[in-house]
């Protein structure tokens, strides 16, 4: 199996970078000497839950959430939390109200996908229980989310557009890959690289090679390492040359010639390498002290075992791209390290609890390449089954002689099992299956949700997709190890 094997951080990082870099984190450390702030990234890939994380985290603190796990909170050390303006003028904000709104309105729906970087600032007072402590104290959470896409797209920085070339086309001849990829790689059979610059040409092979990134993000195929990642988010950028060029076949081509297609391909690469994956990694990503990556394993395991090697593949890569671990005075100062990172298989709640250790051990097998390396560094590294929010709740269902444990909500309207389509207003009871004991068994192809590998073919075995809770006034959203989630990633900074 071909597989793009990232480089370490600091390859792709110039000595304009760190100059960069330590000049934003001279200034943040002098800033946080007399008020302590923790930059949080929180990251995933299409369809993990960012958006919903963000949301019920910021609620749960506000509003003071059930959170056991969280001992600042279930101690009762934690005065208040509130929004405050964010640092950052020029990166757009979190719009907390308007997901919260989505969220616990009268139609309960799921907010839109992260589409582009954003930011929250969340005040935290707080009582110390250190010795000598006296007083209250207080911490700054400032939030950074972002499009786990982004961050796939690091490694190119250190490739050339051969290299990538190469790299991208390999790997869209393998297994699921090639029969999506089938209208771009038409395309680009018929193109000569020595040929003359053309925009129109270079406008459809963006668009089929576009087409054929998106159709790997189908639930059918669930695809995870898919650069460059704004190519699926383009944003503002939209229609520009630097999303406007794609992999040629360059196997029997020479060095590329000014005003060749070769040149032309070739130029807009490096454009968007320079202009838009480095700014992202100086400005924003390297200045991070903490970070979660939302899984959403899922759906992966329903796309089979090539989808599962496809998404170990993205976690190494993702991991790759953190500078990780302890913190030195001189690295605070000048070169900040993530020192906690948390993966987090999202929607546990499709699943009865008798599975969410299960679900922690694949994610745990998926990732293990990248929290063995994360850990040698010194950096702390967990793995947790989470739902920010619980749309579900549990119930044991007689069927004849057996009792089942099952998961009771209300599908999204449209969506439909074998022989109903849900009304979106309608409970059911559905038993999901269990996971394998053997993490193993998924990269194997084995059993999975009580089909085996062989008889997954033709068969529709997709989780139902439930409407947010209703909640009333003044409710918390309800969790499945949210407190657990705190407690790793700033539980030591309000002990």
């Amino acid at each position: 199996m071909c597989r793009i094997m990232p480089p370490q951080a600091s390859s792709w990082v110039s000595v304009f970078d760190e100059a960069l870099i330590a000049a934003r984190s001279l200034a943040g450390f002098a800033t946080s000497t007399f008020n302590p702030t923790v930059r949080l990234g929180v990251t995933g890939l299409s369809r993990a839950g960012k958006t919903v994380f963000i949301t019920a985290l910021v609620q749960a603190l506000i509003e003071g959430g059930r959170l056991p796990v969280f001992r600042a909170q279930a101690e009762g050390r934690v005065a208040g939390a509130n929004l405050s303006p964010q640092p950052d003028d020029t990166v757009p904000r979190f719009d907390y109200e308007t997901h919260l709104a989505d969220l616990s309105g009268l139609d309960r729906h799921w907010p839109e996908s992260t589409r582009q970087i954003s930011e929250l600032r969340l005040v935290i007072d707080f009582q110390s229980n250190r010795r000598f402590a006296s007083g209250m104290s207080r911490l700054t959470l400032d939030i950074v989310d972002y499009p786990g896409e982004w961050l796939l797209d690091l490694p190119l920085l250190n490739m050339s557009y051969a290299e990538w070339s190469a790299q991208t086309l390999a790997a869209s001849r393998e297994g699921s890959r090639l029969a999506i990829a089938g209208p771009w790689h038409a395309f680009l059979a018929s193109l000569d690289p020595a040929a003359s610059e053309n925009e129109a040409v270079a406008r459809e092979a963006a668009s089929l090679f576009t087409a054929y990134l998106r159709a790997g993000r189908d639930e059918r195929f669930a695809l995870s390492t898919l650069p460059p990642g704004r190519f699926l988010m383009p944003g503002d950028l939209e229609g520009s040359p630097a999303l406007t060029f794609s992999p040629l076949d360059l196997s029997q081509a020479g060095e590329a010639q000014p005003g060749s297609l070769h040149a032309m391909m070739e130029r807009r690469y490096e454009a968007y390498k320079h202009k838009i994956i480095r700014p992202f990694f100086t400005q924003h990503f390297a200045q991070l002290d903490r970070q979660i990556v939302l899984v959403d394993a899922l759906s992966t395991l329903n796309a089979g075992p090539q989808a599962v090697h496809d998404l170990e593949t993205a976690l190494t890569s993702v991991l790759s791209a953190f500078r990780v671990g302890a913190n030195s005075w001189w690295s605070a100062i000048f070169r900040p390290r993530i020192q906690k990172i948390l993966f987090a298989a999202t929607k546990a709640d499709h699943l009865h609890h008798t599975s969410h250790d299960k679900l922690e051990a694949i994610l745990r097998k998926m990732a293990d390449s990248a929290i063995k390396r994360a850990s040698f560094s010194g950096a702390a590294v967990d793995v947790v089954a989470l739902a920010s929010v619980r749309a579900t709740r549990e119930a044991s269902v007689k069927q004849g002689r057996q009792t089942l444990p099952c998961i009771i909500g209300t599908p999204l309207a449209g969506e439909q099992t074998a022989d109903e389509v849900f009304d979106g207003v309608a409970e059911i009871a559905v038993f999901p299956g269990e996971l394998p004991e053997n993490p193993n068994a998924v990269f194997k192809g084995g059993t999975f949700m009580g089909l085996e590998s062989g008889q997954r073919e033709g068969v529709d075995y997709r989780f139902i997709r439930f409407r947010p809770p209703k909640l009333e006034e003044g409710q918390i959203f309800p969790h499945i190890r949210l407190d657990r989630t705190l407690e790793f990633l700033i539980g030591d900074k309000l002990a």
